[in-house]
């Protein structure tokens, strides 16, 4: 079996917003792409235009609705959509490395960082019913596991602009949803983030001390009033701006009235 280092230089991990994010799965795609052109072997699908599509992902994005608790004395409050994205966590005492028989899986002293060294991989499983998060992948095509790698060839690539030298999934994030960075280094941008926000780990329960943290979505605002008494917020932007039209404006207007 792997052992795990008892302690790492470095915990390089995500801070995921789920307030922030819109559920675009535009992580989903580049990370498919990213992985599939440039480390390892392709992820491969099977039967992408059939009746069964399948295929392997290092990152998938859950939707869920949610109903949150009303306090006493007041209304419900109307259910909140969450887009919740899921990938490997490294998690510092991660049960996935322990279990595998061959060392294929194993996290990096320098950083923290969870890899599966796929030369090494039988495919037997293991690591898979070990992470409690289905975070790993069997590779139907390559007969191996894959998961997320935090973009390693991206994020120490010299030949990488410095804005770029972020997994490309928090590259790609349109709502800036994902944030990178050293979560071992209190004064990093990312443990600041998790301390003014409050970050959560995913089932604290199962004692895995993931690395990755997920920022609570922020409560939103209801408005009680009746109907009669809330103000359309467009209503300003519908009202017109002038009592007669005048210029071109005038012109259609009477031309249109002729019709």
């Amino acid at each position: 079996m792997t052992t795990l280092p008892e302690t790492t230089q470095r915990k390089m991990g995500l801070v995921i917003d789920l307030d922030t994010c819109v559920g675009c799965h535009a992580c989903v795609v580049s990370c498919k792409g990213w992985n599939t052109e440039n480390y390892g072997a392709p992820l491969s699908d099977q039967d992408p235009y059939g009746d069964d599509p399948r295929g392997t992902f290092l990152n998938r994005v859950h939707s869920y609705e949610v109903q949150p608790l009303a306090e006493s004395g007041m209304p419900h409050p109307a259910a909140q959509l969450i887009h919740f994205p899921k990938s490997c966590l490294h998690c510092e005492d991660a049960p996935c490395v322990t279990v595998c028989p061959t060392g294929a899986s194993y996290k990096r002293v320098e950083d923290g960082i969870v890899l599966v060294n796929e030369s090494d991989c039988i495919g037997c499983g293991l690591c898979a019913w070990a992470c409690p998060y289905g975070a790993r992948e069997m590779d139907a095509a390559e007969g191996v596991m894959k998961k997320c790698t935090l973009c390693v060839d991206r994020i120490y690539n010299d030949n990488l602009p410095e804005e770029d030298r972020v997994p490309v999934c928090v590259r790609t994030c349109p709502a800036g949803a994902r944030h990178f960075g050293d979560l071992g280094d209190p004064e990093s941008d990312v443990s600041k983030l998790v301390e003014e926000r409050g970050g959560m780990d995913l089932m604290p329960e199962q004692g895995t001390k993931p690395v990755n943290q997920y920022l609570p979505p922020r409560p939103k605002d209801q408005v009680m009033a009746a109907p009669e008494a809330q103000i359309d917020v467009l209503a300003p932007l519908l009202a017109p701006v002038a009592e007669e039209p005048k210029g071109f404006i005038g012109w259609l207007d009477k031309a249109l009235e002729k019709i």
